[in-house]
């Protein structure tokens, strides 16, 4: 018998399991919250000039993506990220408060990164006005420019000028990757990939504006 049969053969007679064991999304540890009330010390822009600290209008303060970065990313990826710089994760469930503050047209949209290893390896997924094969999507950028993974999508996210809650859950154990939009109990959107099983996670955009708030991480650091 080969040994790595062998070996799954002794665990599970010993009542484990030679598979990595990942807990119930709800079982997750929170590790980060941020609110925006003290700066963003623990983010890290891609082009800081285009990132401030504002009034968000609602409570408090946020992050605002208020102007184009000047980011080239090395493949076709978003150039607005904003990466939370002292976190990485490999099981994960991230929520956030969003605002498009982008004019309205098929493409107006926001990302969220997740699984980032470097500039030319992570996911995002982008939540778009329209949908295609380049909008409200998952996406891996795998040392090329981004491809699609996603199962299933909607018609588009419904985007306008009000605040909306957004949520993404990452099993890498199983490669299931679900996006929500407001709705937290039925996904919008659905991918499975295992290519990237930890990374940092972000904020920001393709090539649109908006502001972030109250981002709360759970999870398992790598």
């Amino acid at each position: 018998m080969p040994f790595r049969f062998a070996l799954a053969a002794l665990l599970l007679a010993c009542g484990l399991s030679a598979a990595p064991q990942y807990a119930a999304a709800a079982e997750l540890q929170l590790l980060f919250e941020e609110g925006f009330e003290n700066g963003a010390d623990h983010w890290k822009p891609t082009d800081a000039a285009a990132w401030k600290i504002i009034d968000s209008g609602k409570s408090g303060k946020a992050y605002s993506l208020f102007q184009q970065s000047k980011y080239k990313p090395p493949h076709r990826s978003p150039f607005n990220i904003a990466l939370l710089d002292d976190v990485e994760v490999t099981e994960f469930r991230i929520e956030a408060d969003v605002l498009s503050t982008a004019r309205e047209y098929g493409h107006r949209s926001m990302v969220m990164v997740f699984g980032y290893q470097d500039p030319a390896h992570f996911y995002y997924v982008h939540f778009g006005k329209q949908m295609d094969d380049h909008a409200n999507q998952i996406f891996i950028v795998n040392d090329a420019p981004r491809i699609k993974i996603s199962k299933t999508t909607t018609e588009g996210t419904p985007w306008n000028d009000e605040w909306h809650h957004v949520k993404i859950e990452r099993n890498p154990g199983t490669g299931d990757i679900k996006i929500f939009f407001d709705d937290m109990e039925k996904p919008t959107m659905t991918a499975v990939d295992k290519t990237f099983t930890w990374g940092k996670v972000g904020l920001g955009s393709f090539d649109d504006v908006g502001n972030w708030d109250n981002v709360k991480l759970w999870g398992a650091k790598k």
